[in-house]
């Protein structure tokens, strides 16, 4: 059974979750009235999709060091697929869906999560990756190369922020750079698999619909290679199935061991300011299904319910949010 991934309540000090929070919600707002100008009737679906992709990997924790474990943030992947305010929206959402639904990272710690995975790793991954490119090659595979790196580095810029956050907000007497040295030095060596995991998942949705991909509008067809894309049918199909695979299947394997943030936690002392989750008793708490003895089977059923619910609330903000055009120049409903 997996065990909560994200910040618990009790990690920081009120000032500073009250803080994050009042900027988690400003970015949410403004994300939801820029989804209209950043994205197209075709990029809905893949809002939709990127959110429930970014819900089930995160199910899944792979080893990086003896004893510790990382998942995807999705912060960055996201940003260079939808554009960083959308990127910021999906991954705010997937957040707030795990905290309420799964009691994975604290209700009072939901503004310093959002910070640390959805706008930190959104826009400086979406800054690097635009630094990144001035250096790559114009074509899929520098698109693939800058998205990997920026990826995998914004995983180190969200370990800082929370050091950060953690110089004004702190629990426990352990002072900021040792906090700092610890967030930092784990959370490289989860990078690498961001990063690895990010640019397959940019290479795969290039292949199938180049023309998709925010990252990449700047590239002609045929410094993408002239791919002929799949239907958007087929393409929102295979994305929903590649994230139920993930949910259902790849979940199973995943590792029970600390990951990054509780490791850190554990090492220097704090994990014990750590407060009980208060929807502790949810019905898919810990990502287990009430009721479903059976681990595997329980777990699988929490993994779909969490893609449906992070698909539909996603795409349904996206969608109301996105002006309708009914001619050129012509806007017949306003960004709710």
């Amino acid at each position: 059974m997996l065990i909560a991934m994200h910040a618990p309540d009790g990690f920081l000090e009120p000032p500073v979750a009250v803080v994050t929070a009042v900027i988690s919600v400003a970015f949410i707002v403004v994300a939801l009235r820029r989804a209209s100008s950043e994205l197209d009737d075709r990029q809905v679906p893949l809002a939709g999709m990127s959110a429930a992709f970014i819900f089930a990997a995160q199910m899944f924790n792979f080893p990086v060091a003896a004893g510790t474990t990382g998942h995807l943030l999705g912060g960055a992947l996201a940003a260079i697929l939808l554009g960083p305010w959308v990127g910021c929206l999906v991954v705010a959402v997937v957040v707030v869906v795990q905290a309420l639904l799964f009691a994975d990272g604290g209700v009072t710690a939901l503004g310093y999560n959002v910070v640390n995975m959805a706008i930190v790793p959104a826009f400086a991954g979406w800054a690097l990756y635009l630094l990144f490119r001035k250096v790559m090659p114009r074509s899929s595979t520098g698109v693939v190369g800058a998205a990997g790196l920026a990826c995998g580095t914004s995983v180190v810029l969200a370990a800082a922020a929370f050091s950060l956050e953690w110089l004004f907000g702190a629990s426990a007497p352990v002072p900021f750079d040792t906090v700092l040295a610890a967030m930092v030095g784990t959370h490289a060596f989860i990078g690498i698999g961001e990063g690895i995991l990010s640019a397959l998942v940019i290479a795969a949705v290039l292949a199938a619909r180049p023309d998709l991909v925010a990252g990449a509008r700047d590239l002609r067809p045929d410094e993408l290679g002239d791919r002929r894309p799949v239907s958007v049918r087929a393409f929102a199909v295979g994305g929903v199935l590649v994230a139920a695979f993930f949910a259902v299947v790849v979940s199973q394997f995943a590792f029970d061991d600390p990951d990054g943030l509780e490791r850190v936690a554990k090492d220097h002392g704090f994990l014990h300011t750590a407060r009980d989750h208060f929807i502790s008793g949810s019905p898919f708490a810990d990502y287990a299904t009430d009721g479903v003895a059976n681990q595997q089977l329980s777990l699988a059923i929490a993994g779909i319910a969490g893609v449906l619910v992070t698909l539909l609330v996603v795409y349904g903000l996206v969608k109301a949010s996105t002006v309708v055009r009914v001619s050129p120049g012509r806007r017949v409903s306003e960004p709710a």
